[in-house]
């Protein structure tokens, strides 16, 4: 399980506003991000790249999958795994209850 980011969403949300505003008043992205991840304490200039890079897709002005497909993915693969306990305990189940052998073979 990933851990909670240690930043809250309102500053990651307000950073990438930040790169984009000043943008301008630099050469490269990089070093408009890295001015921002000074500024707000931001551990790495990475972290702010990938925020950043996450909000480009997220309003599909870059390729790939978004924080909401994402989400999605992640809840079915956890209800996927779920049934599949659920089917495998039944299955268990309807064994014994038949008088036959678990066993393959």
């Amino acid at each position: 399980m990933a851990r909670p980011s240690p930043y809250p969403l309102e500053l990651r949300k307000r950073a990438v506003r930040m790169v984009a505003e000043v943008r301008p008043d630099y050469d490269t992205e990089r070093s408009a991000m890295k001015a921002v991840a000074a500024k707000l304490g931001i551990g790495t200039t990475e972290t702010l790249r990938k925020w950043v890079r996450q909000d480009q897709v997220d309003s599909g002005n870059r390729p790939g999958v978004t924080s909401e497909e994402s989400a999605e993915l992640k809840r079915l693969k956890k209800e996927n795994a779920e049934l599949r306990r659920a089917n495998d305990i039944l299955k268990a189940a309807a064994l014994d209850s038949t008088g036959q052998s678990n066993s393959a073979g």
